[in-house]
């Protein structure tokens, strides 16, 4: 009988100390404020446990021997000390378990992790389009080059390379404060030009990133229209003045307060204020972009020989059509970046601008394949190409909050938008070699205006209303802007090439060199050394 009732001792005493255990870990779970707190004080409940897992053996050897004696001759001899000890430390858990807190919410450390991951996710999602973004740098490229004649090729890649690098170093020292800083009426941020300060962990730089590599996109767009004869250091000049002032100073109107979000700025510009909403830039970026282009080709000229002395148009044929398709491609693969990344944050609603940002441009294609095919009798690459960037930059601004049904709409009138205005700036005898306006100006303007039309919430004429002056505001600064530019660029410094210099190519004159130097034509002066 003895022995029966300390065999049950012996098990509600170890049950007792796996409950204290379990306490100890459930204790250091719900007091810890942060990471480091919980690491810490699950280290010291682990050192509690170890504590109470050596008196767990204590207690169960001095039991054996009380087991040992009551199975002997000598059971009358058991010591009542040694009972009472045992009862003392009983009682001595049991008053620890009841001490310890009972929680009803889930344990903070299980909380602040999934916190942490989130926001860590959010920033490697950000990063990670910011990068796919960079690489329409390359996609602008191969498109221009594809479109342009074999002799400028140099001069487009040196253009395309060195627009970047001149447009992230004045977006770093001037153009980020203009647009993110807190707001002077809303026309203009003010903020601190050196971020050097920061340390390596402010989630700033990855917001900056995201944000630079947007102005490079605004500034190489210009490039394409103006190609084959603007010279180099004109070119460059206007890159820096787009990003350091125009660029930034025109973007607070419609996100200056997007800083907030880490800690730089954070109030909203007057566009901003009147509930203005371009999610991803058709104003902002290709908006501007395109505004900037139609004030430069006016200002430089067409090609010569690009029209004819009665005003028709005469092509000017590219040299390598597949090298074009390819950086559309590029560019479309990087648009996945520029709408989905424009969320900053990485969240299931990502799923949806992707297949807008898919579909729109696809039907952007296939309807301006069919337009040009209807006009000309056969189906034309160089539009192709064109509608899909049309479809691209119609739904950057919508994305967000409309269907893919809408978005198959969208690309449509898109596709339509970027043929009818080839053939209108055709018509003006103004020479876009790329189609850069009628693909980032006109459908620019489409696609802002349809974050009221196909809103998955119901039309809002009011929001109609204020996305057109936005649009319209944004996109005339832009051009009066860029034409002062590059005006007094063509005064003091000289825009564009001449003649001699066009039909040798920019290659020979502005660098010296040849893409393809076992092609050399005789348009070109070569020197012997």
């Amino acid at each position: 009988m003895i022995q029966s009732t300390h065999r049950l001792t012996r098990l509600v005493l170890t049950s007792l100390l796996a409950l204290a255990c379990f306490a100890a870990e459930s204790q250091a779970q719900t007091e810890p404020d942060d990471l480091k707190k919980i690491t810490a004080q699950l280290e010291e409940a682990a050192q509690r446990q170890k504590e109470i897992l050596t008196h767990s053996k204590a207690a169960d050897t001095k039991l054996d021997k009380i087991d040992s004696k009551i199975g002997g001759a000598a059971a009358s001899e058991v010591s009542s000390i040694e009972l009472k000890a045992l009862e003392a430390k009983i009682a001595a858990l049991e008053a620890k378990l009841a001490a310890t807190p009972a929680s009803s919410e889930a344990p903070p450390l299980a909380t602040d992790a999934a916190t942490a991951v989130q926001a860590n996710l959010n920033l490697v999602w950000t990063l990670t389009a910011g990068a796919l973004v960079f690489l329409m740098q390359a996609g602008f490229c191969c498109l221009e080059l594809g479109l342009a004649r074999a002799k400028n090729s140099i001069n487009i890649c040196m253009k395309n390379f060195l627009d970047f690098c001149v447009a992230a170093v004045a977006f770093l020292f001037i153009g980020f404060p203009l647009m993110f800083g807190e707001t002077i009426s809303g026309f203009v941020g003010t903020g601190s030009a050196w971020l050097s300060s920061n340390d390596n962990a402010n989630p700033l730089w990855t917001f900056w990133f995201f944000q630079v590599v947007f102005a490079g996109t605004c500034a190489t767009i210009v490039s394409g229209a103006m190609a084959e004869r603007t010279k180099f250091v004109g070119y460059l000049v206007y890159a820096f003045f787009l990003s350091a002032i125009i660029y930034p100073v025109i973007g607070h109107w419609a996100w200056g307060s997007f800083g907030g979000g880490v800690g730089y700025g954070g109030t909203k510009g007057w566009l901003e204020v009147m509930g203005f909403v371009d999610f991803a830039g058709s104003s902002v970026v290709h908006g501007v972009g395109g505004a900037c282009a139609l004030a430069g080709i006016i200002v430089v000229g067409p090609r010569l020989g690009r029209f004819a002395k009665d005003g028709s148009p005469r092509m000017l044929v590219g040299h390598n059509l597949p090298m074009a398709a390819l950086g559309a491609f590029i560019l479309w693969f990087g648009w996945f970046g520029f709408n989905g990344g424009s969320t900053l944050i990485g969240d299931p609603s990502i799923g949806r601008i992707i297949v807008n940002t898919a579909i729109a441009p696809s039907v952007g294609a296939i309807s301006a394949m069919l337009s040009m095919w209807l006009i000309q009798g056969r189906p034309d690459l160089g539009m192709v190409i064109n509608g899909c960037l049309g479809g691209a930059v119609g739904i950057t601004a919508c994305c967000s909050v409309v269907t893919p049904a809408s978005a198959c709409v969208i690309g449509l009138v898109a596709g339509i938008i970027a043929t009818f205005g080839t053939l209108l700036l055709e018509k003006l005898q103004l020479d876009d070699a790329v189609g850069a306006v009628p693909v980032h100006l006109f459908n620019g303007w489409w696609g802002t205006l349809c974050v009221s039309l196909f809103n998955d919430k119901g039309f809002d004429v009011k929001q109609l209303g204020v996305q057109a002056i936005g649009t319209f505001s944004m996109t005339l600064t832009a051009f009066v802007g860029c034409f002062i530019i590059f005006k007094l660029v063509d005064i003091l410094i000289g825009l564009r090439a001449s003649d001699e210099e066009q039909i040798d190519g920019l290659d020979f004159s502005e660098h010296s060199a040849s893409a393809y130097p076992e092609f050399a034509t005789t348009e070109q002066k070569l020197v012997d050394v």
